[in-house]
């Protein structure tokens, strides 16, 4: 018995030590971990395990938004350094989210682009730099990025992507933009069969639109995009904004209409329409492909869209077996040609008021802004996807234009937090039309993102105002373009004038000046 007895007390010793053993691993995990239940470390990257990832919902405000699921090995990897996952919603169309807000019911997280100045509200959104503050203090944000988005509660609420000072562009040189630029592509064999005539002009390019017409008379000399009729030429002709945009001079702000080039472009359009270089039907086209459709079918000498129009092209014919290509035209076709970027990046996300982990969230977007995060998110998994040269861009193991790969593996899209340096440098592959084009846009670019700040509010008698000068120049702008001549063409333009004028358009102007100039002030006082 005595013996039993001292196999019990050994038996119960060892049970007990095992217990507070296993009791002192947990407690080494057990440290404070913040919401997330993660330890935090630099650029906000955790240390995780699969037990302590947090799953945060993201509803993306684009329903052209090509991945709608967190997957891939992208997604992982972001996953594997931050903890957090994303349920992904994408929205339906424009009007989603701004039902969303208006009941109230709203995700952890928000990426739009439409709805930034709206979600800019302590009622709504967590201010980044209270949660910075808080919970992410090595987090540091620039000043001219703080002064674009920091409103008049003095808080800033989300950093859009996709910007880059005129500074920081200027630094890295292979940073060269994205296909979001127009350009012009023309068929190489039928200006060899024209004899290669000169295309250094604008007027060269009309002399050889007539060439075409009059040698090919059942081919369509300029085909253009629907979305992408007027930003290349009215670049050109050096005017500073599109026709729905503020221009400065000497310190002004007016709108692009009242631009003094502006007409120059208009009597241009209408000239190539006159002359029949393009379609009237053009301008009443629905479907984006249609333009596609005469280029690549061999029934247009010259097709308007974006800086890839030409690589983009010669894809297509060459899968269709044809034997013809394109190539561009300069991007500085003009000694007037000027470029004026006031963007201030594209899309924002946004901690809202529902959020269940703030925490996680901001240190979530501390990773995605760090070196680290931002080369992940857009190039993909260094060593598999590329590789860096040391003249200073990611060496692509893949083709960036390749949608399906792009998509698939969840590159680029989840910019949640990126910058137009990082996404400019993926654009850049050495021996592509594209990139030859971007690089002659950076050469001709100034960047005024103040002129950006003038933003009306939602719900505001501004933008009442310039919605519907806006809505009135669409409908307008092509009785300019398709004018039975110049004289028609110019009185057309003056009534546009004065219809704006007529709604508001000096009030809106006065109003821009003041708000300008309010902005630019804390720009120039924070920067």
């Amino acid at each position: 018995m005595k013996i039993q007895g001292t196999k019990g007390l050994l038996l119960a010793l060892v049970t007990v030590l095992m217990v507070s053993l296993l009791s002192a691993c947990g407690g080494k995990d057990a440290s404070p971990k913040g919401n997330n239940g993660t330890n935090s470390s630099n650029n906000g990257e955790v240390a995780t395990t699969k037990d302590e990832i947090t799953e945060l919902s993201l509803f993306i405000d684009a329903s052209w938004y090509p991945v709608n699921e967190w997957k891939g090995p992208i997604a992982e990897k972001i996953t594997e350094k931050t903890g957090v996952k994303l349920k992904v919603t994408v929205a339906a169309d424009d009007k989603q989210l701004p039902l969303m807000i208006s009941s109230g019911d709203l995700p952890d997280l928000i990426f739009t682009y439409s709805q930034v100045t709206r979600l800019s509200d302590s009622k709504l959104s967590y201010p980044w730099n209270e949660l910075i503050e808080q919970y992410a203090p090595n987090f540091v944000i620039d000043d001219t990025r703080k002064a674009i988005h920091t409103m008049e509660d003095g808080n800033f609420y989300t950093v859009r992507n996709s910007f880059a000072t005129q500074e920081e562009m200027a630094e890295h040189k292979y940073a060269i933009g994205s296909d979001g630029n127009p350009g012009i592509a023309v068929r190489e064999d039928i200006l060899a069969e024209l004899g290669n005539p000169s295309l250094n002009s604008v007027e060269d390019f009309v002399n050889v639109l007539g060439m075409v017409k009059e040698k090919y008379p059942d081919m369509v000399p300029l085909t253009m995009d629907k979305d992408w009729m007027e930003q290349y030429f009215i670049q050109q002709f050096g005017v500073e904004a599109l026709l729905d945009g503020w221009y400065e001079r000497d310190g002004k702000i007016d709108y692009a209409i009242k631009q003094p080039e502006m007409l120059e472009f208009f009597k241009f359009m209408n000239l190539l329409y006159r002359n029949g270089y393009i379609l009237a039907e053009n301008f009443a086209y629905t479907n984006d492909q249609i333009d596609d459709e005469y280029a690549v079918g061999g029934k247009a000498f010259a097709h308007s869209h974006t800086v890839s129009v030409a690589d983009s092209d010669n894809a297509k014919i060459k899968n269709n077996g044809a034997d013809y290509s394109f190539k561009m035209l300069p991007s500085a076709l003009s000694k007037d040609a000027k470029i004026v970027s006031s963007g201030l990046g594209f899309a924002g996300t946004f901690i809202t008021k529902n959020n269940k982990n703030p925490e996680a969230s901001i240190k979530f977007i501390e990773f995605l802004a760090s070196d680290e995060g931002k080369k992940l998110t857009m190039f993909g998994i260094e060593g598999e996807h590329w590789t860096w040269n040391e003249e200073g861009y990611p060496n692509l193991n893949y083709d960036p234009s390749d949608a399906d790969f792009v998509n698939g593996n969840g590159i680029k899209w989840w910019y949640l937090y990126n910058d137009g340096v990082t996404e400019g440098l993926q654009g850049y592959v050495p021996g592509t039309q594209k990139t030859q084009a971007l690089l002659e846009r950076k050469a001709i670019t100034i960047y005024k993102p103040e002129i950006g700040l003038i933003q009306t509010e939602p719900d505001s008698e501004e933008r009442t105002i310039k919605t519907k000068i806006d809505e009135m120049i669409k409908n307008e702008k092509v009785k300019i373009y398709l004018a039975s001549s110049e004289e028609e063409a110019i009185a057309n333009y003056e009534n546009m004038l004065k219809t704006a004028e007529q709604i508001g358009l000096q009030k809106l102007v006065d109003w821009a000046n003041e708000t300008y100039q309010k902005k630019k002030d804390l720009f120039e006082s924070i920067s």
